[in-house]
């Protein structure tokens, strides 16, 4: 459904073949980590949530930065002002991370990676985070802010809100039928092949309208 294509195993046309090699168990699994980000109110808890790519806490519709006060375990790491926060797991890496200028990480490391979105005299750099590392950000805004679990059911988040971010107690496994290096060769036929996609769908689009 998407344009990169990263969890792409099969085409539509090889589908029955690979259905067969997984009817015959020549498969295996990649187990791929989550993330899980909670929403805590003058200290109550508002909810949870789970995503596959990435948590984002941004900026709403009106073009305003927010203030986002982060701290790594505990500890003060800076206050960003920017359109806004991502934090990606490793599957993550290759979606919106990506094109907020990322690392791309081999997609079953635990690690998650913490990118800030168009920020203004802040830190500029996406840093890679220790597995099991805690992330706990309070939103300072006058404006509305957003929290958004893989794009899907944003949060309306008011000034002060707190989220606290870590890896999730649930995991993904990926049925596989590739051998173990599949990512590394896809990275750069997924990439170049998407960008001339993209373009051509665009252009067919302009066509139509």
């Amino acid at each position: 459904m998407g344009h990169l294509g990263f969890l792409l195993e099969v085409t539509p046309a090889d589908w029955q073949s690979a259905l067969n090699q997984i009817r015959m168990g020549e498969y295996w699994l990649e187990p791929r980590r989550m993330v899980m980000a909670t929403h805590f109110r003058d200290g109550e808890e508002l909810g949870s949530y789970h995503a596959l790519n990435e948590m984002v806490i941004a900026r709403g519709g009106q073009a305003r930065p927010v203030r986002l006060r982060t701290q790594i375990d505990h500890e003060m790491l800076t206050t960003y002002l920017a359109d806004g926060l991502i934090i990606s797991t490793a599957t993550g890496s290759t979606a919106y991370a990506l094109a907020a200028g990322g690392p791309i990480l081999p997609p079953t490391l635990p690690n998650l990676v913490l990118i800030p979105v168009a920020p203004h005299l802040s830190v500029d750099r996406a840093i890679v985070l220790a597995e099991g590392t805690v992330i706990d950000v309070q939103v300072f805004t006058h404006h509305q802010a957003l929290l958004s679990s893989d794009g899907h059911a944003d949060i309306h988040l008011r000034n002060g809100d707190a989220i606290r971010i870590e890896s999730s107690n649930f995991q993904v496994e990926f049925v596989r039928i590739q051998d173990k290096t599949y990512f590394y060769r896809n990275i750069t036929a997924r990439l170049v092949f998407s960008g001339e996609r993209w373009d051509e769908e665009e252009t067919q689009t302009i066509k139509e309208q």
